[in-house]
């Protein structure tokens, strides 16, 4: 009687379960930024969506790509097919100048991007029964 023998099979998935499992968290990077909370309740964004972050630093982010606050109007078309992307999500560090957000807001709807989405953080329940 011939059968098949798994026991490498197994072997070699648990391995490559064990190697995402550990490289998986490594490969979600970003930028720290502190959003401000508020009351408002989660909402559902698309999973493939652009997210323009602006941090503590005011430094501009397009996903990966990294640049100047004043270079957003100008860059923006280059990084994105401005004509296919319908929205945008901004995440703005809440230290930052209201006129800074405002400005890459602007040049945002320059480039030709229409929906802006401001993205924030749910307040905890503890802190909002508090209030």
């Amino acid at each position: 009687m011939s059968d098949i023998n798994v026991t490498p099979f197994v072997d070699v998935m648990l391995v490559l379960l064990i190697i995402f499992m550990v490289t998986a968290p490594m490969m979600t990077h970003g930028v720290k930024v502190d959003t401000p909370q508020t009351t408002l309740k989660k909402m559902d964004v698309q999973e493939h969506a652009v997210v323009i972050t602006i941090d503590a630093s005011s430094r501009v982010s397009i996903n990966n790509d990294q640049l100047n606050a004043s270079e957003v109007r100008d860059r923006l078309p280059a990084l994105l097919d401005v004509k296919r992307t319908r929205e945008v999500y901004l995440k703005a560090d809440k230290s930052l100048s209201y006129g800074l957000v405002m400005d890459v807001m602007a040049q945002i709807r320059d480039a030709g991007i229409e929906k802006i989405g401001m993205v924030t953080e749910p307040i905890p329940a503890q802190q909002d029964a508090r209030r």
